[in-house]
């Protein structure tokens, strides 16, 4: 049921995306579609609650529930993105927005917008584990929680593998490739 309940919620993120930035550009309804997009946290909420239920109701913890803390702990991390990415594109395509601002390519810009990337996923893997150990605590000692540390590895892996890339980025930044000398006319062998 978690397994379902997880596929029902991210179904309809993209549902309540949808409608939201239809409503807000095709519609010129731009309240309403904000309202729509503000009911997004409600599915992640649910699944909160339905997964507590599960929990407290006797089942054994187990990968499902870890996976419903991961799904919550990324929607409340990369959602917010998700969805400006999304907004920009939609506003574009059907609004006659500015184009999407594209991610810088060299330097200090792209090395910054690595970190923000690398903050954001660190965010959603903290939360994540931050769930899971709530999640842990709220079965206490009566039930095995391993699967739950397994997930909280799992997350630490994702912070540990975004704050690699981030400071790759910081010590070789990434530069423009520079094209190679023109040898000189009449200088041949």
């Amino acid at each position: 049921m978690i397994v379902t309940l997880i596929l029902v919620c991210e179904i309809g993120f993209w549902v309540l995306l949808a409608a939201g930035l239809a409503l807000r550009y095709l519609a010129r309804m731009p309240r309403t579609g904000v309202a729509v997009l503000l009911l997004e946290p409600l599915l992640e909420l649910v699944l909160l609650v339905v997964t507590a239920i599960d929990l407290k109701n006797g089942a054994q913890a187990d990968w499902k529930h870890g996976l419903a803390a991961v799904y919550i702990g990324f929607s409340v991390g990369l959602g917010h993105s998700t969805i400006r990415w999304a907004d920009q594109r939609f506003a574009h395509r059907f609004a006659g927005g500015p184009p999407p601002t594209a991610k810088p390519a060299y330097g200090r810009a792209r090395t910054v917008w690595e970190w923000k990337v690398a903050a954001r996923w660190c965010a959603a893997a903290a939360v994540a584990a931050a769930l899971l150990q709530a999640a842990a605590w709220y079965v206490g000692d009566s039930g095995d929680v391993s699967s739950l540390r397994s997930w909280q590895t799992k997350m630490l892996l994702v912070i540990g593998i975004n704050l690699a890339i981030a400071a790759s980025y910081s010590i070789w930044p990434k530069q423009p490739k520079v094209a190679p000398e023109a040898a000189p006319k009449g200088e041949g062998r």
